[in-house]
């Protein structure tokens, strides 16, 4: 018996020696494969239970558990309901930023997938479903998983790893504060500060097996306006006793058409203007006092920004003027562009090349949607990329869009998004040079 015993503890010791000697990046990869399943479970039990902005209340307390199971110093509350983990590896290093998402959106699912959400809840006063149509539920999953890969290997980590879960990257309601600019604000970088940062997001657009790059602006910056139109109200049937703001919202829409389409140089870089819902009275025969254009602006250059901004306050103003009607506009900064750092993409190109194959990673053009991964951005290098979680075979016009409510997400995609995320990790620690790292 004894010579039993001691037979299957050299066997383990073997094992074990034979576990160390081999590459950690090889280790990380059966670990990935490994939970594989665990990660695509995690997804769907997020997806069924989706929280709005704010409101991540048991996603966060998952999270949050998961993360102390992995032995990590965890911080609660952060902006709110963000989670952060610490994992400190076992050699020198420089401190690695990795994020997810995790909010939902106020929308009523329309997929017949068995983890489909029934989840309702009131937002900005009215009654809605709440759907994961965006990809954070696989966010978190991901990140979950590449917590517990890297976990595994702490020890032969040459630093420190920050985890952060962040809430409300769509938004809050009205009169909230939240997301990464909060986050930011809260010092979620400091103690230890973050060196870099990494971050995806899925693109239910783009082929399985297929990551998406750019080096400089990715993603566009994103202002919110409002124009309030005040005229003179009157009687439908007798609009010569007043002064018509929907006429001059009306007016003034066209106007702001111009912008993008004969003022902006597209050459240098693209900009967008859209009114998203012009308000406004409230009978057939009534002509009201007020109307209120909103909407969005996406542009890529500070100076471009700017430009918009005042042409938009320009042709509102003049337009009302002419109609004997005053405006005043407002526009509020949403986030800034999202922006990858040159030297840290050209160096991290590499890793994603070899894990995905040269001929699946792709630089993009550039993209008028926005991501508030732009203010961790500010403040250290960081790179974003998109994870593609289209079907093989599938086109891109049979699939849902993002924000819709068919959104379908292939999961088959997700193992390569813990395995970029745990490479890029290890990589950038491996080439740190004591604070001359990728500036």
């Amino acid at each position: 018996m004894k010579t039993l015993q001691t037979s299957i503890l050299l066997i383990v010791f073997i094992s074990g020696l034979f576990a160390q000697s081999q590459p950690l990046k090889t280790r990380l990869d059966q670990k990935a494969e490994a939970i594989e399943q665990k990660v695509i479970e995690w997804r769907r039990d997020i997806h069924e239970h989706p929280e709005l902005g704010n409101r991540e209340f048991r996603t966060a307390e998952k999270v949050a558990t998961h993360l102390r199971s992995l032995g990590m110093e965890v911080k609660t509350g952060v902006a709110h309901t963000g989670v952060v983990g610490l994992l400190k590896g076992g050699k020198p290093g420089p401190v690695v930023a990795l994020r997810a998402d995790m909010d939902a959106l106020p929308i009523t699912e329309r997929t017949d997938v068995p983890f489909k959400s029934l989840v309702t809840t009131e937002f900005n006063g009215q009654s809605t479903g709440v759907m994961h149509a965006c990809g954070h539920d696989a966010h978190v999953a991901i990140l979950m998983g590449v917590a517990e890969v890297l976990a595994a290997n702490k020890n032969e980590l040459k630093g420190t790893v920050k985890f952060i879960f962040q809430p409300a990257e769509e938004g809050t309601p009205t009169g909230e504060d939240s997301g990464a600019k909060l986050m930011v604000k809260e010092g979620v970088l400091d103690s230890p500060r973050v060196d870099a940062i990494f971050g995806l997001h899925m693109s239910a657009n783009t082929e399985v097996g297929t990551l998406i790059y750019r080096s400089g602006a990715l993603m566009a910056a994103s202002d919110n306006y409002s124009i309030k139109i005040k005229g003179k109200g009157s009687h439908g049937a007798y609009p010569w006793g007043g002064v018509d703001p929907m006429v001059t919202a009306a007016q003034v829409l066209i106007g702001l058409q111009t912008i993008v389409s004969r003022n902006v140089n597209l050459v240098k870089a693209p900009a967008v203007v859209t009114v998203g819902a012009i308000q406004g009275g409230n009978r057939v025969n009534i002509i009201p006092e007020e109307a209120t254009l909103i909407g969005t602006i996406r542009t890529f250059s500070p100076e471009t920004q700017q430009f918009v901004h005042h042409r938009i306050q320009e042709i509102a103003t003049h337009i009302a003027q002419s109609a004997g009607a005053t405006a005043e506009v407002s526009i509020q900064n949403q986030c800034p562009v999202t922006y990858n750092d040159p030297a840290l993409t050209d160096q991290m190109l590499p890793v994603l090349e070899t894990l995905a194959g040269k001929e699946k990673v792709k630089s993009n053009l550039l993209d008028t949607g926005a991501e508030d991964f732009s203010f961790f951005q500010e403040q250290v290098p960081g790179l974003y990329f998109y994870l593609g979680a289209m079907t093989k075979g599938k086109k891109r016009e049979e699939v849902a869009g993002h924000h819709t409510a068919d959104f379908y997400l292939d999961e088959s995609g997700f193992l390569l998004g813990v395995k970029a995320l745990s490479h890029l990790t290890v990589n950038y620690m491996e080439q740190w040079k004591g604070g001359a790292a990728v500036r």
